[in-house]
C-alpha cells in the first residue's frame, strides 16, 4: 500500500472523525475530478471529517491528489478489457491479492461510507465494502458507463448518473440522475464583457493530452496566422508531447501559453472564448455548467464510443460543433475557429443553449444523498 508524495500514512482516523469515506477509482482526471468535487463538498460540510482516495499508481492521481490536500493509497489492480486471452488470465490470476488490499485498507480505515467514481481500482473496494456490510455508492460520469460500474450496479446501494441516456445501460441498482460533480473552484469564472480583448482559445486534450488535437491544432495555427488572426492560444499539451509542441510554436514565432498540464483551469476556462477539446464526461459537464461554446474533438477509442455521445448532448441543443477524428484537419478547424472569430453574436447563442443543460448543483445533490445514506 502506497501513500501519495507528501502524504503521511495516518488514515486510521479512529473515532475523531465524524464522517470517514472512502472514495476509490482514478486513471483519468475524468474519474478523479468528480471524488475531488465531492470531497471537497463533504470536507466544507464537516471540518472535522476524514477522507481516503485509493487509487491506481498513476501520476497524475498522486499529484492531483497531493495538490488537493486528500490523503491517498494505491493498490494492484489492472483492467481486463482489449487484453487477450494471456494477458486477461494473468489480470485475473491478480484479482484475489486486490481484493485481499481493498479488505485491508477498509479495515484501517473503518469507514462510514465508500463511494467508488470508475476506474479499475474501484471494483475490489467496492465489493470489499458490500460484503464487510458498509454502504456503498458508484458515480458514472459518461453517458455509456464503464464496465467496473455495470458490473458494481448490482451490489452498491445507489448509483448516482451524470446523463439520463446512461440509466438504460445499467442492468440492475437503485439509480439517481444527479449531474457530474464539478470542482467548485471552476465556479470562480465570470463570463464578462470580451469584446476588448484579444480572441483567446483553449485547447484542452484531456488530462494526458491529445497528439491528434495537437497536431491538428498546429495545423490549423499556420492558416490563422496566414489570414493574419492573431488569438491568443492556452494550449495543455500533455506531458509527453509538451516539447515537441513548444518547438513548433517557437518555430512559427507565435506566442502561446503552451504547458503540459493546466493547474488553474478556472483561471483558464474564465479567459477562453472557445475551447477544443475532446468529448469527456467531466469536460461536457464543466463546459455545460460553466456556458462554454466548444469544438469537441471525441477520442475514437473510447469503451463503446462513449465520447461521442457525450459530445452529441451538447452539440444537438446548438452548444456545441463536433469535428470527428477521422474528419480531423487543420483546415477544417481552421475554419470553424475563424467562423467564431467573426461572430462572437454566435459565441454568446452557443454559451446560452448550453448553460440550459448544465448541472452546477450535482456535487451538493451527491453529497446530500451520501450523507442520507450514513444517516439512514
Amino acid at each position: 500500500m502506497k501513500t501519495s508524495t507528501g502524504q503521511k500514512e495516518d488514515s486510521d482516523a479512529g473515532d475523531s472523525a465524524d464522517r470517514r469515506i472512502l472514495i476509490a477509482g482514478g486513471g483519468t482526471g475524468g474519474h478523479l475530478f468528480p471524488g475531488v468535487a465531492i470531497a471537497g463538498e463533504i470536507r466544507r460540510r464537516h471540518k472535522n471529517s476524514e477522507i481516503l482516495f485509493v487509487t491506481g499508481r498513476k501520476k497524475i492521481e498522486s499529484d492531483v491528489l497531493s495538490r488537493s490536500g486528500f490523503h491517498q493509497v494505491s493498490i494492484h489492480v489492472e483492467g481486463l478489457k482489449g487484453r487477450g486471452l494471456i494477458k486477461g488470465m494473468i489480470v485475473l490470476l491478480k484479482m484475489p491479492y486486490s481484493l485481499f488490499q481493498a479488505i485491508s485498507i477498509i479495515k484501517k480505515f473503518s469507514p462510514h461510507l465508500v463511494l467508488g467514481v470508475g476506474g479499475y481500482s474501484a471494483g475490489p473496494i467496492c465489493l470489499a465494502a458490500r460484503i464487510m456490510g458498509i454502504p456503498t455508492a458508484i458515480h458514472e460520469q459518461n453517458s455509456f458507463p464503464g464496465l467496473t460500474n455495470r458490473l458494481l450496479c448490482r451490489i452498491v446501494d445507489r448509483v448516482f448518473i451524470s446523463f439520463e441516456e446512461s440509466r438504460v445501460h445499467f442492468p440492475g441498482g437503485s439509480i439517481h440522475l444527479t449531474g457530474n460533480p464539478i470542482r467548485q473552484e471552476l465556479f470562480k469564472v465570470k463570463n464578462h464583457e470580451k469584446m476588448n480583448k484579444k480572441f483567446t482559445i483553449l485547447i484542452v486534450g484531456g488530462s494526458q493530452g491529445a497528439r491528434a488535437i495537437n497536431q491538428a491544432f498546429l495545423g490549423a495555427l499556420k492558416i490563422l496566422k496566414s489570414k493574419r488572426k492573431n488569438p491568443l492560444i492556452i494550449h495543455q499539451t500533455g506531458e509527453m508531447d509538451h516539447p515537441w509542441v513548444l518547438e513548433e510554436y517557437r518555430k512559427m514565432g507565435f506566442e502561446g501559453e503552451v504547458t503540459s498540464f493546466i493547474h488553474d483551469m478556472a483561471k483558464a476556462y474564465e479567459r477562453a472564448d472557445i475551447v477544443v477539446s475532446r468529448a469527456g464526461a467531466t469536460t461536457v459537464s464543466e463546459l455545460a455548467a460553466l456556458g462554454k461554446p466548444s469544438i469537441l474533438i471525441p477520442y475514437p477509442y473510447a469503451a463503446n464510443r462513449h465520447q461521442d455521445t457525450n459530445a452529441r448532448i451538447l452539440a444537438d441543443i446548438g452548444g456545441a460543433e463536433i469535428i470527428y477524428q477521422d474528419d480531423l484537419s487543420g483546415e477544417g478547424l481552421a475554419v470553424l475557429l475563424i467562423k467564431y472569430m467573426d461572430d462572437r453574436k454566435a459565441l454568446e447563442e452557443m454559451s446560452k443553449q448550453v448553460l440550459r443543460i448544465g448541472r452546477r448543483d450535482a456535487t451538493k445533490v451527491i453529497a446530500d444523498q451520501i450523507a442520507v445514506m450514513m444517516n439512514g
